[in-house]
């Protein structure tokens, strides 16, 4: 049986996240846009500085700090972030962005991931049109970027990731 589009390109991003170097979620994000993978991301310290694997250490992690909080005592540039990075605002106007993320202990797909409040608004102004979050091997989510736009989390206190 053929594997659907969607899932197709969720390898794909799956397939990215194996590059992450976090010690605490490993995520892989692709923006596909008329059938061509545009640019890919995945979690990771800024080129040229040490990754936490490198390091074998999780600052976040020796401080307690709880999953959606103080990402700014984290070493990592989100996969959604680095994918937008690597393309042009032309490119992504109207894509869809894949995602997916992988527990590093296990190897298992994480269930109900989202994007953060800051990779939503990078995504928003990236004129991004939807973003595909696996659930499972062949489970996933469809979410229209519009919908970020219209409910807007960052006024409910809402935050995600």
């Amino acid at each position: 049986m053929r594997v659907s589009k969607e899932n197709y390109y969720l390898d794909i991003a799956q397939t990215v996240a194996e590059r992450s170097t976090c010690l605490r979620k490993m995520y892989g994000a692709i923006i596909v846009k008329n059938d061509v993978i545009v640019s890919t991301g995945y979690n990771g310290a800024p080129r040229g500085r040490k990754n936490c694997t490198d390091l074998k250490n999780c600052m976040r992690d020796k401080l307690g700090i709880p999953r959606g909080e103080r990402y700014e005592m984290c070493r990592s540039i989100h996969s959604e972030a680095n994918a937008i990075i690597a393309a042009s605002r032309e490119q992504m106007l109207g894509s869809t962005l894949y995602m997916a993320c992988v527990d590093p202990k296990t190897g298992e797909v994480v269930p109900g991931t989202s994007s953060c409040m800051m990779c939503k608004r990078q995504i928003i102004n990236a004129g991004i049109a939807r973003v595909v979050i696996r659930d499972t091997k062949t489970d996933f989510r469809v979410i229209d970027v519009n919908e970020w736009i219209e409910n807007d989390d960052s006024l409910s206190g809402e935050f995600g990731y």
